[in-house]
């Protein structure tokens, strides 16, 4: 039963670190939004005829 415990308070503390990680990119990083163009050929529009 201790090593259950064991498993858990790992899993518990590699949990927090990554939850605490991805609070810190979301505080700490300022993402600058940019205008996006993509070119979609004429054909990806046609749907094939069955």
């Amino acid at each position: 039963m201790p090593s259950l415990f064991r498993f858990l308070a790992v899993v518990a503390v590699i949990g927090g670190l990554i939850y605490a990680g991805m609070l810190a990119l979301t505080l700490f990083v300022d993402v600058k939004p940019r205008e996006i163009s993509v070119a979609v050929p004429p054909d990806r529009f046609v749907k094939p005829q069955r």
